[in-house]
């Protein structure tokens, strides 16, 4: 969330993020004329003080003149001014509440290095790595290949439970398990990131410190329970939170974690993409990494956050690029954004597999998640990142389609072997060597 001083102070700046971010302005107009209101508000409520500190004045003047009836008409003066004072303060507060609920609504100001554009064809590429893979063959998509290979079954999970789920098994199975051991290894053992499983259920209010509620309450799965419970979106949520309502020492940043959890999203307004395989699913697996930052470190931090979620990729051996999203295709609570894009040879193309972003004080303000310098300074808001390092399902799909064979069977890629038993080849469900 954004400060409302801030926003109050600097509206012409905040005027043209908006419109950088593509985002309409009408929240900013309605929060503006509230503030008039609120402006009109506090000159009436100091007006009446200012008559009251004068009234209980002449008060005590009038009793000690032994003027008493005098003194008693002024106190029921008094009294219709301390009314009055309290209807103000009561209008303050309530435009106050009004404009919360507006910045409640806006997003995130992009930082100053974010590339200015309406869509994502404004996004800018920062680098890439490795090669395309050469086939002397047509190369099929991870569907045909999975399904073949028998580790993949897409029409029993839809007769289980609907669109966009999707079973593994055997080989296929241990494969997205070895992703996740491997990438939580190496985030906690070369990375220096803390591990931690936390709740895969979880609040509204730590949907709302991440920025996911209120605008994003149709993209989540939200159980029928009288508690307000949801299933994690993603494990940026209950991580971020983890600190929520508290104070820090600023000794203790940064802190690091990394966190495997499964992820639900009802991906409200994507029908119709992506609906072959198992890129876009309802159920998919992540390995998060979550940082709370000093806020002069946090751009330092991002930088250092993408590295890491790349080396999975590196150490994979798989072609990928980095783009630095535009203003107009940053998401609602981030201030800049990395996309990791992975290159699938099906689609002849990259496509999304992580999304490396620093926030800076906007998810921390809204969960009052704060730290404090030495010498008892004021507390300030920490600034917060995290990014997928990286998505299981999609990093499953890129192993399948890099490494695949003329006679269809998958090549594991060597870093993975030790994860899998010392299976070198993927040639059907029943894999052993």
């Amino acid at each position: 969330m954004l400060d409302l001083n801030y926003v109050r102070e600097n509206l012409n700046t905040v005027f043209q993020k908006l419109k950088d971010r593509n985002f309409p302005t009408d929240l900013l107009l309605e929060f503006q004329a509230i503030d008039e209101e609120r402006r009109k508000a506090i000159q009436i409520s100091d007006s009446y003080n200012a008559d009251l500190n004068k009234a209980s004045k002449e008060i005590g003047e009038l009793i000690k003149a032994g003027k008493n009836d005098e003194a008693v008409q002024r106190r029921r003066d008094v009294k219709t001014l301390k009314n009055c004072v309290a209807e103000g303060q009561l209008d303050r507060d309530q435009t106050e509440a009004r404009m919360r609920k507006i910045l409640e609504m806006l997003p995130n100001i992009p930082h100053e290095s974010v590339p200015v554009g309406l869509d994502e064809s404004a996004n800018v590429e920062v680098r890439r790595w490795g090669t395309k893979p050469e086939f002397g063959f047509e190369p099929k998509d991870h569907v045909d290949l999975g399904t073949a290979l028998g580790i993949l079954d897409l029409e029993r999970a839809t007769k289980i439970t609907g669109a966009r789920f999707a079973i593994l098994n055997g080989a296929g199975a241990r494969l997205e398990r070895a992703l996740i051991d491997f990438m939580l290894d190496l985030h906690t053992r070369e990375h220096g990131y803390l591990e931690t499983l936390p709740p895969f259920i979880v609040n509204r209010d730590s949907l709302f410190g991440t920025g996911q509620l209120p605008k994003f309450a149709e993209d989540l799965f939200k159980l029928e329970d009288e508690r307000g419970f949801y299933l994690v979106p993603t494990a940026e949520v209950p991580v971020t939170n983890y600190y929520r309502e508290e104070i820090l020492d600023a000794s203790q940043l940064p802190m690091k974690w990394a966190a495997y959890t499964p992820c639900f999203r009802s991906e409200a307004g994507s029908y119709g993409k992506d609906t072959r395989g198992v890129i876009r699913q309802h159920q998919f697996e992540k390995v998060e990494l979550v940082k709370y930052s000093l806020p002069e470190n946090s751009y330092a931090e991002l930088e250092a956050l993408t590295l890491n979620a790349e080396t999975v990729l590196q150490r994979l051996g798989i072609h990928y690029r980095v783009v630095a999203l535009s203003t107009g295709d940053l998401g609602f609570s981030n201030a800049k954004t990395y996309d990791i894009e992975v290159w699938l040879p099906s689609q002849n193309t990259f496509r999304e597999i992580s999304s490396c972003s620093n926030y800076e004080a906007f998810q921390a303000r809204r969960a009052n998640i704060r730290f404090r310098r030495a010498g008892g300074a004021k507390p300030e808001f920490v600034h917060t990142l995290n990014g997928s390092g990286l998505a299981v399902g999609r990093t499953w799909i890129a192993v399948l389609e890099n490494f695949q064979q003329a006679d269809g069977s998958v090549l594991v890629p060597e870093v993975l072997r030790p994860f899998m038993g010392g299976l070198v080849r993927i040639a059907g469900v029943g894999s052993q060597k």
